[in-house]
């Protein structure tokens, strides 16, 4: 008994040695095992993030030529007029306006079919999910150039118009994807229990219905004021002698780029940014408030 007390004294006494690491595993091996997809995530936002980065910093360039991709010395005079080049700021315009006439055509009418595919069971159905989903897998030029060869066989002169209907059709199939995903998500049971309290098919819509589905029509409809404010592509089969913002962009660069144009990509990216940032804080507020 004396001798078992003996040693566990000196086990207690004596100091503990650090134990060895696992043969095959380095300190700094298993940190980059545990934060992989963190680093591989935060090395795909700094590639996808750059190319903004270079253009807000060669918006405050003042290039000695015609073409701004080498740095020469910091100037404001951009951001000062930003409209200084000829015809700039009407394309931006006209691209706006084309950009927010079609989210509204397309939202309304892929609002719609959405509704229409999810909700009805008709003659075709498998069919016209397959059309809606065409103009997403093939390719922009062969619809563009379809669409060119229609308005040419019709007769229709090219010009606002034509790109305004191409870029319908183009944004409705994104509309109708993130409708549709978030109506099939909806529980029926809440429209039914509206109905066992005495609501009219319009109250039921507009009070229980809309407000469920209105996050998927706001992403379709921020979807498509992006795909249409920046084609080009379709527009250029379809403008005739109209001219948009990626077009004059396009033809710019032919010429030398001038830095008005980094700035109008620079206050695109913030306000983009800005309104991300905001979603985020509405959402993150509703969520406390729901769980608070």
């Amino acid at each position: 008994m004396a001798a078992t007390d003996t040693t566990a004294q000196r086990a207690a006494t004596t100091p503990s040695t650090p134990r060895a690491p696992r043969r095959g595993t380095v300190p700094g091996l298993r940190w980059l095992r545990r934060h992989l997809v963190t680093l591989a995530g935060l090395a795909t936002l700094a590639y996808l993030v750059l190319p903004n980065v270079v253009v807000m910093v060669f918006s405050f360039n003042k290039p000695n030529g015609r073409f701004n991709y080498q740095w020469t010395r910091f100037s404001t005079d951009a951001w000062s007029d930003p409209c200084g080049v000829a015809d700039m700021c009407g394309s931006l315009a006209l691209s706006l306006q084309i950009a927010l006439w079609a989210t509204v055509g397309a939202t309304v009418l892929g609002t719609m079919i959405a509704f229409a595919l999810a909700r009805y069971r008709f003659r075709a159905r498998a069919g016209v999910n397959t059309l809606i989903f065409l103009p997403m897998a093939m390719p922009e030029v062969v619809m563009a150039a379809s669409l060119a060869t229609l308005f040419l066989n019709m007769g229709i002169q090219f010009g606002f118009w034509t790109i305004l209907i191409a870029h319908i059709m183009f944004c409705l199939s994104f509309v109708v994807t993130a409708v549709k995903a978030r109506v099939m998500s909806m529980d029926p049971r809440l429209e039914q229990a509206a109905q066992d309290l005495y609501a009219t098919p319009v109250q039921t819509f507009l009070r229980v219905t809309l407000p469920i589905a209105a996050p998927g029509i706001a992403a379709g409809a921020l979807l498509s004021f992006a795909l249409s404010f920046d084609d080009f592509i379709i527009t250029n089969f379809n403008a005739g002698s109209t001219v948009t913002f990626p077009m004059f962009v396009w033809g710019s660069a032919q010429r030398g780029t001038p830095v008005q144009i980094n700035v109008i990509g620079t206050a695109m990216f913030l306000v983009a940014v800005v309104c991300v940032l905001v979603g985020q804080l509405v959402g993150s507020r509703r969520k406390h408030d729901k769980h608070g």
